[in-house]
């Protein structure tokens, strides 16, 4: 891999994580040429686009179909007041457009469902679960394995977050760290009803856009396999072991319904 590969604009541009020998100019080579679909654009999704756009992702797409609501505004920092009402895709993509002009991004402003899933992802190298319900993320998860992607998985509640990176190399799927189908009558704990602390997401979007990072560079222990959960009422963090289910890997087709 040639040095011109990067100009020497990006090349003073990133010169704080170049000079890390972990990453050095062919991990930011390699940065520059990944492909990265962030689905959901809310509190998970708004840091995990703006420390990629900042470290250097070549192309980033944000899937989200919803608008700016004026309760957001306490914790999806991509979006301020004056954009209620405005749809998420483009307003994220502006903001990151702003934020590096190096980057380029996609505008994907559509739900995620059976129906496109497959040719929408097939694009992209890393597929980032930033979603707030369970059935997104059962349909990504299977995606993921049949397109053979890897994906990287937040999840948040009142004061608590998760992370992990679920079919990586064979590893662990969703699907091995919650096997059990959803009942027809489960719902969702909903933020609104149970409150969450806005630096959470913050938080909990910086360590996924973390684990993107060193999937692309190859440094450092990638969480899969595992499940990081952290809870910054007490400052606990734990990390639980994750088996692999085989079978969870033989997935060779979307459910019409999730």
């Amino acid at each position: 891999m040639s040095d011109k590969i990067l100009s020497l604009h990006e090349i003073k541009r990133y010169s704080r994580q170049i000079l890390l020998p972990e990453i050095g100019v062919s991990g930011q080579e390699l940065l520059k040429q990944a492909k990265v679909i962030i689905v959901g654009a809310g509190g998970l999704g708004c840091p995990v686009l703006q420390y990629l756009a900042a470290a250097g992702i070549g192309r980033l797409a944000v899937a989200e179909s919803g608008m700016v609501d004026e309760s957001d505004l306490q914790r999806q920092i991509l979006y301020g007041s004056n954009d209620v009402g405005k749809l998420k895709s483009i307003i994220a993509a502006v903001r990151i457009e702003s934020l590096n002009d190096l980057v380029k991004i996609d505008r994907i402003n559509l739900r995620i469902e059976a129906a496109n899933a497959l040719r929408v992802l097939a694009d992209y190298d890393i597929i980032v679960d930033a979603t707030d319900n369970y059935p997104t993320r059962f349909l990504l998860s299977d995606a993921s394995v049949i397109l053979n992607k890897p994906m990287v998985h937040g999840a948040i509640y009142k004061y608590e977050g998760q992370v992990s990176v679920f079919n990586y190399r064979g590893g662990p799927t969703y699907r091995c760290f919650n096997p059990n189908p959803l009942q027809a009558d489960f719902r969702n704990p909903a933020s609104d009803e149970t409150g969450l602390l806005g630096v959470v997401p913050g938080i909990t979007g910086t360590i996924m856009a973390n684990e993107v990072i060193k999937i692309i560079t190859g440094y450092g222990d990638i969480l899969s396999g595992k499940l990081l959960i952290l809870n910054i009422y007490d400052y606990v963090f734990r990390i639980l072991k994750l088996e692999c289910v085989p079978e969870n890997h033989n997935i060779n087709r979307l459910n019409e319904t999730y």
